[in-house]
């Protein structure tokens, strides 16, 4: 091929000669190469291989080839921490428990008027510590919340005139129980008790036997819910699972 060299007359024209030549010299080199074993893979080899991987594959997992039995030193177990496994989610009394549940409960429905420390604003919403509404009769409490509260109404030594809007909409049993004892707990009250989920029950059980759109009166409270909530009693110390509330044996 070095010594290949266009056959030149005086009617040749010498770029397209030398051109010829080089398209000449390209397809042989293809050839060659196509010829060492450097043609493309057949999509059937491609395939073939493929399927073989799977079934292979398949094979080895139903015969245990992968297993983890097969794979390891017999009697081999993995560390574990000193003093062993400990419980992921520790029980914790359910005071706690319920009070932790309800902050986040108040921070969504109540903060915003009464303010993150209970205090109210000193102008349109009293506050909730100090408060004989928050801390004496459990059912009337209850029907504050769920039903909001209109008209006069003194708290802490002096009258308060606004309209409280109801927060029964999306609240559970176990929202309430929590919103209670936490409010009645917090911001300078210490009852010490919890509200229990059946006690909750109890109270948005009255609260749709009312019926009414209308926010509770004063005089509606004195009058029907003076009382406390019918429930069971909880011991406040009692631990239980903080994810299920179920109560757990020490």
């Amino acid at each position: 091929m070095a010594d290949q060299k266009p056959d030149l007359n005086e009617d040749s024209n010498v770029l397209e000669s030398h051109a010829e030549l080089a398209s000449s010299a390209s397809s042989a080199r293809e050839n060659q190469l196509q010829e060492n074993g450097m043609e493309p893979v057949s999509l059937w080899i491609i395939l073939a291989c493929f399927f073989g991987v799977l079934v292979g594959g398949t094979v080895l997992g139903k015969s245990g080839g992968f297993s983890y039995n097969n794979l390891t030193a017999k009697g081999y177990v993995t560390s574990q921490p000193e003093g062993g496994l400990e419980k992921a989610v520790q029980p914790k009394p359910i005071i706690d428990v319920f009070a932790k549940n309800g902050a986040k409960i108040y921070s969504a429905k109540c903060q915003g008027c009464h303010q993150p420390n209970g205090l109210g604003d000193g102008a349109n919403f009293p506050p909730l510590g100090n408060s004989e509404w928050t801390t004496s009769n459990t059912l009337a409490f209850s029907q504050i919340i769920l039903n909001g509260v209109m008209g006069p109404i003194e708290v802490d030594g002096r009258t308060w005139n606004g309209a409280m809007p109801a927060q029964a909409a999306g609240m559970t049993p176990t929202d309430l129980a929590g919103l209670m004892t936490y409010i009645r707990n917090s911001f300078g009250n210490s009852t010490g008790d919890v509200i229990s989920i059946e006690m909750a029950e109890n109270a948005i059980a009255a609260y749709k036997e009312r019926n009414s759109a209308a926010p509770i009166t004063v005089a509606e409270l004195e009058s029907k819910y003076m009382s406390d909530l019918e429930g069971a009693v909880v011991d406040p110390a009692v631990k239980v699972d903080p994810e299920t509330l179920i109560p757990v044996a020490e």
